[in-house]
């Protein structure tokens, strides 16, 4: 096990990493700190106090990329489980808890982003007590919710190892829910494709706001293929980080299998790319948006597809054939990059775009500072797992976990 410290029952917890004297650390402190203090700030003084949002504009950074990103990016979680337990590629098994783990931590903190945005914590329930049933905004947070209460039993084997050893009752539940992975995938993957689709779904409803290049009556549609990239470059670019990071909680079959991973998530990632760039290549022509492309906005469409959809597409392809670890890693970043400028760029960029520059969006510092502090708690928290559960390593008591 190479040194892995693995809790036991007279030690249950690990927090000797997080008193460490590392720039890491003290970075992660001050973010904390500060996130802190904006948080009681937004809470206590309204929205107005730490952002640009206004009648014209109110969905901004906190949508676009703690909501929209963060969906899609947590899309690892149903792509590799869907891979490994039903198209049985059990190569991947190494793979299928780290991607359940990220998925939840960005689904739960997709929950905790938004409720800056609302400002009612306790009114977040009202949903299901006064449904909106034709609303798709409804059915956004209807499926969110359910496929979070998925991830979390999915991801339950885990703690319920750690706490296991202390507290034997834990482990006769962790065998109910091992008995369930195959329904959970399926459930999981149902109702991603429902939310992932019905973000982008609810822009159909803004076609003169929102700029034609990136307007579709198919958008949904390009929602959804695009989270399946995105789920498929997070595997690998979450992957490359724990590498770096928390190598030392990595077992022989986790390092074993982990670049066969890489070069098989690159393969699927890149057929993905390829046919989305060409799908938005045809819905174009369909919708004969070419006497866009010449205007400012049109160029702006060309970069984001050129450089971030094809361009990502091409190194993936290249790096899966040659196995070359190193250029699917920066595939996977630049993929990565581009599933975010999307969605900035149909959240804020290409929305409004009608307005006057003076009377266009843009996210104040301190709304910039509270998305820093929730991709900040979501590290902190993954660091906390990995140093206690057994994520990126096999329990020499629960070899059946993997």
């Amino acid at each position: 096990m190479h040194n892995i410290t693995i809790p036991t029952k007279d030690r249950m917890l690990n927090l000797g990493e997080f008193s460490l004297k590392r720039r890491g650390n003290q970075i992660t402190a001050v973010i904390l700190v500060v996130g802190l203090i904006l948080t009681i700030i937004r809470f206590t003084q309204g929205i107005g106090s730490i952002t640009n949002l206004d009648d014209n504009m109110p969905w901004g950074m906190w949508i676009g990329f703690d909501l929209l990103c963060g969906v899609c990016l947590a899309a690892g979680g149903y792509f590799t489980s869907v891979a490994c337990y039903v198209m049985g590629m059990k190569h991947f098994h190494s793979a299928v808890r780290p991607a359940i783990t990220t998925a939840f931590l960005g689904y739960a903190f997709v929950v905790v982003a938004l409720l800056y945005d609302l400002g009612h914590p306790l009114r977040l329930p009202y949903m299901f007590f006064f449904p909106g049933t034709t609303s798709v905004l409804f059915e956004v947070g209807l499926c969110v919710a359910t496929y979070l209460t998925v991830l979390f039993i999915e991801f339950s084997p885990a703690p319920l190892e750690w706490l296991g050893q202390k507290f034997p009752i834990f482990l006769k539940w962790r065998r109910y829910v091992l008995k369930l992975t195959i329904i959970l995938t399926i459930f999981g993957v149902c109702l991603s494709t429902l939310h992932q689709s019905s973000l982008g779904a609810l822009y159909l409803i803004a076609p003169g706001k929102l700029h034609p290049l990136w307007y579709s009556p198919f958008i949904p549609m390009f929602f959804f293929v695009s989270s399946m990239a995105a789920g498929a470059s997070m595997v690998v670019f979450e992957g490359m980080f724990a590498h770096k990071g928390v190598h030392h909680y990595m077992d022989a079959t986790h390092l074993r299998e982990a670049d066969e991973v890489v070069f098989s998530f690159s393969k699927a990632a890149a057929f993905i790319l390829f046919g989305y760039f060409t799908l938005k290549f045809v819905d174009m022509c369909v919708q004969d948006n070419f006497r866009y492309l010449l205007s400012g906005y049109g160029l702006w469409w060309i970069v984001e597809m050129v450089f971030f959809v094809l361009t990502p597409a091409l190194l993936y392809a290249k790096g899966s054939r040659e196995r070359n670890i190193r250029l699917c890693r920066m595939a996977s970043i630049n993929a990565v990059a581009g599933i975010i400028l999307n969605r900035f760029n149909v959240s804020m960029v290409a929305y409004n775009f009608q307005l006057p520059s003076a009377e266009r969006y843009f996210p104040s510092v301190w709304e910039v500072c509270i998305s820093i502090f929730v991709v900040t708690l979501i590290v902190t928290v993954y660091r906390f797992i990995v140093y206690h559960m057994p994520v990126l390593y096999e329990h020499p008591n629960f070899k059946d976990a993997h």
